[in-house]
């Protein structure tokens, strides 16, 4: 099975997995993340295999080209992790028609559940959830830009949008929500195009949409006390970006504070008391060197300490959390050759940097909360693990499976009422209610 995607930077991530029909188990064969855009048995040991370019860094035609090698194994099924070597997968680029095969995928599963009796719709990644203090539970996913469910188990109403919401911040009345819906650019006759973004203000008890702003760029939305921030980005990596302050319960205008050399990768905190931006100190590499840095309301920036406390490890940002003084935040360490055993952390730090705890794991955090005695961090592999709030200290760990399928959470929150909210992949939305809650 080939996998992978262009991650929205420079790089094609993705893996050639192995699946042992009769034992489930699953062997990442590459050495490093690239994506596989075609696998082909050719006989019953070689196998065809069609890898994007790592990058587009200094190729402008990445996006069409690809390598073809044939690598062959006199048993694949003894083919262990990373093990096809570098020099098996050396070839030159070569124009490599991409075909789309979602709507051919989409068919086979109509058919089959057609087949078996059942209706079958699309439900695809759960990018935000949040629970109300009556028990209704919001999300945002591919395709709804938020969607409300009752105690009940019944959808209640869903505002439906070409994309689909990536983000909930709810307002501090309750009575409304904001959401982002992002724009996937396109390629249309040689060019890429990109429709405009969304961001909209949803009534909470009617899904009735109150207002709605079109930014005209991609744009981030950073909770911070009564404030949301829009940090739009054309996409550019070395231009600055451009902040601009709303009052989530005033008008949608709000004053410019400023431009600062910001770097796309996300750094969204929650339960924040006052907006966070990672800001970059090199013009010139603004993915480096970069600081944590708090928003005041009148636009003054303080930067706090800078993101990376190791100064010889790059990290790339994650998801984060707001404790009392202090900020629980997790991410990746980047290494050329992909993300290496341990590279992966979550991190407890006071508001001068220092590292009160920090828990290193293999794979990287998909999302975390705290109900401020424990921080639930989910990560990639489909796992959950509870960390102790004080000391970073396992508490317990436990893989999400509904009815024995195993998934994988995009999303997390803890609700109201104690229990945790979860948003997966694969269009789900689960209740799990923590060990030490009974």
């Amino acid at each position: 099975m080939g996998t992978g995607s262009y991650d929205g930077g420079y790089s094609f991530n993705g893996e050639l997995l192995l699946v042992r029909l009769d034992s489930g188990d699953v062997v990442s064969a590459l050495p490093y993340p690239r994506e596989v855009l075609g696998v082909e048995w050719r006989g019953e040991t070689a196998l065809r295999l069609v890898l994007a370019p790592c990058d587009d860094w200094e190729n402008p035609q990445a996006h069409e080209q690809g390598h073809t090698v044939v690598v062959a194994r006199p048993d694949w099924g003894a083919v262990g992790r990373g093990a096809i070597g570098d020099e098996e997968l050396a070839a030159p680029a070569e124009p490599v028609v991409r075909p789309d095969h979602r709507a051919e995928a989409r068919r086979t599963l109509a058919e089959l559940a057609v087949s078996a009796g059942r209706r079958w719709s699309v439900r695809r990644r759960v990018w935000a959830v949040e629970g109300t203090e009556d028990g209704r539970v919001l999300a945002a996913l591919d395709g709804i830009l938020v969607e409300s469910w009752l105690p009940s188990g019944e959808r209640q109403w869903a505002v439906e949008d070409e994309e689909g919401g990536r983000q909930l911040v709810p307002a501090s009345d309750g009575t409304s929500v904001w959401t982002n819906a992002e724009r996937r650019s396109r390629r249309r006759g040689g060019r890429w195009e990109t429709s405009a973004p969304r961001v909209a203000r949803i009534a909470v008890d009617t899904g009735q949409v109150l207002e709605t702003l079109s930014p005209g760029v991609s744009t981030v939305l950073v909770a911070g006390g009564q404030r949301v921030i829009l940090r739009p980005s054309d996409g550019h990596r070395k231009r600055p970006e451009r902040l601009v302050m709303l009052d989530l319960d005033g008008p949608v205008e709000g004053p410019e504070i400023g431009h600062f050399d910001l770097f796309n990768h996300s750094f969204p905190v929650r339960r924040a008391s006052r907006p966070y931006v990672l800001v970059g100190t090199d013009p010139d590499e603004p993915h480096r060197g970069r600081w944590v840095t708090a928003l005041g309301a009148d636009g003054t920036s303080r930067p706090l300490f800078p993101h990376s406390w190791v100064p010889s490890e790059h990290h790339f940002g994650g998801p984060a959390v707001e404790i009392g003084q202090s900020l629980v935040h997790a991410g990746t360490v980047h290494h050329g050759h992909g993300l290496q055993p341990g590279g992966a952390y979550t991190v407890r730090r006071s508001l001068d940097g220092a590292v009160q705890w920090q828990h290193r794991a293999d794979h990287p955090a998909t999302a975390l909360d705290t109900d401020g005695d424990t921080v639930y961090v989910a990560d990639n592999s489909g796992a959950l693990t509870a960390l102790d709030a004080a000391d970073g200290s396992v508490r317990w760990n436990t893989r999400l499976e509904v009815g024995e399928a195993p998934t994988t959470a995009l999303s997390l929150a803890v609700a109201p009422q104690g229990h945790l909210l979860i948003g997966t992949v694969d269009g789900r939305i689960l209740e799990y209610s923590p060990p030490s809650k009974g």
